[in-house]
């Protein structure tokens, strides 16, 4: 069995009106409008983030450059910035 639970929620009156129209326009009700958008951001957290490749500055292809912390954000933005 489903459980439900009543709450109140305050909602901007224009994201409400199209909330409202959406509902109208599918012929579902208000509930099932913002349970659907509730369930979609809520999965879309649950989605393992990819990320973005990192490239170090490297010496004469012979790995990394000498004397750089990677341990020490602050340093590698000033030799990405010394390198722009």
């Amino acid at each position: 069995m489903l459980r439900c639970m009543r709450t109140t929620v305050r909602l901007d009156d224009s994201i409400l009106k199209e909330a409202k129209k959406l509902a109208a326009d599918t012929g579902r009700s208000l509930t099932a409008v913002i349970e659907d958008a509730l369930r979609e951001i809520v999965n879309r957290r649950k989605v393992p983030v990819r990320k973005a490749r990192i490239s170090f500055p490297v010496d004469k292809g012979r790995g990394l450059r000498r004397g750089i912390d990677l341990d020490s954000s602050a340093e590698l933005l000033n030799v990405m910035d010394d390198m722009v």
